[in-house]
């Protein structure tokens, strides 16, 4: 039997994938478990420069957590049966780290939306950088529908990302968003085809991993740190940020190389 989650490397791109395309990617236990460990080695590891999260199959990116085997051990319903499903209830840093709440991810993830993205899988979603969607893809929060509540970032997040009515109606009134609107709102960068969807999310990712690595995770860090700051905390986070980047030996020789009219050679420091 397959993980119910894969890393896969590829270069300097790491590859994430929702493996349970029988339930419709719904995160089971082992799969938060895997999904940590994974965002843990990635940020941990100099030779990869940003991830692609993506689901397996085409009906789904991911559901959200398991109905039947994660809701009911948050809610006592379930008793632990294996080691992932203690490890997700014993450590709270697991469930923060797949959505980034309360722990940086330092490299950039482009989300390739491949169906329907609903509840957990969503507030995932609300935590990666650059997304591309296929036009069927759905965007939905039912947890209230469900008798319980977003607890991984998107209530938090959701109204800072898109209008606030828009944020409402998702979660109060459980009115699932198509592709279209989630565009308009910008929740999503662009929709692609879906036989395009890997190979343009491979183009983003290839753009990127060709960047000076030290500039792309202190545009990252700097961005999501201001947010909701003062400006004038902002300046002061940017100035941190410059100095951190312009003492570099990549920021000698990305301008070098643009002189010489040759491709640069970054090293990550």
């Amino acid at each position: 039997m397959s993980a119910p989650f894969l890393f896969e490397r590829d270069g300097a791109t790491a590859i994430l994938t929702f493996n349970r395309p029988e339930r419709r990617n719904a995160m089971c236990p082992e799969t938060v478990c895997r999904f940590a460990d994974a965002l843990d080695e990635i940020a941990s590891d100099d030779a990869i420069r940003v991830a692609i999260l993506t689901g397996a199959g085409d009906k789904a990116f991911c559901s959200g957590g398991d109905l039947a085997l994660t809701l009911p051990l948050l809610s006592g319903d379930r008793a632990p049966q294996t080691e992932f499903d203690h490890r997700f209830l014993d450590d709270p840093r697991i469930n923060d780290c797949i959505a980034a709440r309360g722990t940086a991810m330092n490299k950039p993830i482009i989300a390739a939306v491949n169906g329907p993205c609903m509840a957990g899988g969503m507030e995932v979603l609300l935590s990666t950088d650059i997304r591309l969607a296929v036009p069927d893809a759905v965007f939905a929060l039912p947890e209230a529908a469900r008798g319980v509540i977003p607890f991984a970032g998107a209530l938090a997040r959701l109204p800072r990302q898109i209008p606030y009515t828009a944020a409402m109606e998702i979660m109060l009134a459980n009115v699932p968003m198509d592709a279209d609107t989630a565009l308009r709102h910008g929740l999503i960068n662009r929709i692609v085809a879906a036989e395009d969807l890997m190979t343009s999310a491979r183009e983003l990712a290839d753009r990127i991993a060709s960047h000076a690595p030290v500039s792309v995770q202190q545009i990252k860090a700097t961005v999501q740190a201001a947010m909701g700051r003062p400006l004038e905390d902002g300046f002061a986070l940017e100035d941190a940020a410059k100095a951190r980047v312009m003492a570099t030996e990549d920021a000698r020789e990305g301008p070098r190389a643009f002189m010489e009219k040759r491709a640069p050679q970054y090293k990550g420091q």
